[in-house]
C-alpha cells in the first residue's frame, strides 16, 4: 500500500487518495472527471444538462446515470422524500443557476418555489420517463457515490476523501468541522451543512440544501451535520436527511442506527449512537 497521499481537485473540492498506487490514483482521477462530465450542471454538454434540456417525455440514459439516479430514487425513498434528485429548478429559482464560484448577490426576488416530484420519474434499465420541463440535480448523491467507487478502485486499505466526505477501508482519522476527530475503521463519513455555501439573492440568504417539502432553501437549527454510515453514500444521504429534519434530526438517525454529530454556531449535540459508539470524538 502507498504510504503517500495523492491530491487533486475535482467536482469543485479536494479529492485526496491514500493507500492507491500510481495507476490507481489514475483510474480514480479518471472517474472523478468521467462524473463531472456526465453529472455537472453547469457544463452544458454534460450527460445531466442535455436530458433537463430536451423536451422528450422519454430519453435513453447511459449506464452511469442510470444507475446513479437510481441510487438518487432509492435515497428519496428511504428518507421519505427529503433527498431528492428533482429539485434543479429549485436551485435555479434560488440563484445557484452557475458553477458556485460565479455566483454573486442579486438584487432580483428568488423565482417560484419547486418542491419535490421524485415520485413522479419512472426509470426502467436505461430508459427515463418524467414530466415535462422537470429538471433533475444529482448532486446529493453523486460525490459520496465517486467516493465509494474509488475506494473499490485501491482494491486494499487506505481511504479517499471528498470535499470532507470520506470512505475508508483499514482504518482512518478523520476530523470533524469545528475541532476533533473520529477514527473510522471501515466505511463512511459524511457533512452536510450550509457553512460553505451561501449567497443573497433578493436580500435573502440562500443556500444549496433545498427542502422538497417546500422547494424553498431549508430553514434548520443546524449549520452542519456529520453522519458515519457503513457507505459514504449511506452517510451522505443521512446527513442531508437529518439536517433537513432539524430538532428531529438526532432521533431520526438514532431510529437508523447511525451516528450524527450537529452543528450549531454555539454548540455541538451529538445523538445517542453517536454516545454510545464514539465516545472519543469531540
Amino acid at each position: 500500500m502507498s504510504r503517500e497521499l495523492h491530491r487533486f481537485r475535482a467536482m469543485d473540492v479536494d479529492v485526496v487518495v491514500y493507500g492507491a498506487d500510481r495507476r490507481q490514483v489514475a483510474a480514480v482521477e479518471r472517474l472523478f472527471d468521467e462524473w463531472s462530465r456526465v453529472f455537472s450542471r453547469f457544463r452544458p454538454h454534460s450527460e445531466l444538462a442535455l436530458v433537463n434540456a430536451t423536451p422528450a417525455p422519454v430519453v435513453v440514459v447511459s449506464p452511469l446515470f442510470a444507475r446513479v439516479l437510481r441510487a438518487a430514487l432509492a435515497a428519496a425513498a428511504s428518507t421519505d422524500g427529503l433527498v431528492d434528485p428533482t429539485l434543479g429548478a429549485a436551485l435555479e429559482a434560488a440563484g445557484y443557476d452557475r458553477d458556485f464560484a460565479a455566483v454573486r448577490p442579486d438584487d432580483r426576488p428568488a423565482g417560484p418555489p419547486s418542491p419535490g416530484r421524485w415520485r413522479w420519474v419512472r426509470l426502467a434499465g436505461r430508459i427515463l420517463a418524467r414530466p415535462p420541463r422537470m429538471r433533475l440535480d444529482l448532486n446529493g448523491v453523486v460525490k459520496a457515490l465517486a467516493v465509494d467507487d474509488a475506494l473499490a478502485l485501491l482494491g486494499g486499505d487506505g481511504f479517499v476523501s471528498a470535499g470532507g466526505d470520506v470512505a475508508a477501508r483499514g482504518g482512518a482519522v478523520v476530523g470533524l468541522p469545528r475541532g476533533g476527530s473520529v477514527r473510522l475503521e471501515s466505511g463512511g463519513v459524511a457533512t452536510s451543512g450550509i457553512t460553505h455555501r451561501q449567497w443573497v439573492r433578493g436580500g435573502a440568504v440562500q443556500h444549496h440544501l433545498v427542502d422538497p417539502r417546500t422547494g424553498r432553501p431549508a430553514v434548520s437549527r443546524w449549520s452542519e451535520v456529520t453522519v458515519v454510515g457503513p457507505t459514504c453514500l449511506d452517510a451522505d444521504v443521512a446527513a442531508k436527511a437529518a439536517f433537513l429534519l432539524s430538532d428531529d434530526g438526532p432521533d431520526w438517525l438514532d431510529q437508523r442506527g447511525l451516528a450524527g454529530r450537529f452543528l450549531t454556531r454555539d454548540v455541538v449535540v451529538t445523538n445517542r449512537v453517536w454516545r454510545d459508539f464514539l465516545p472519543e470524538a469531540a
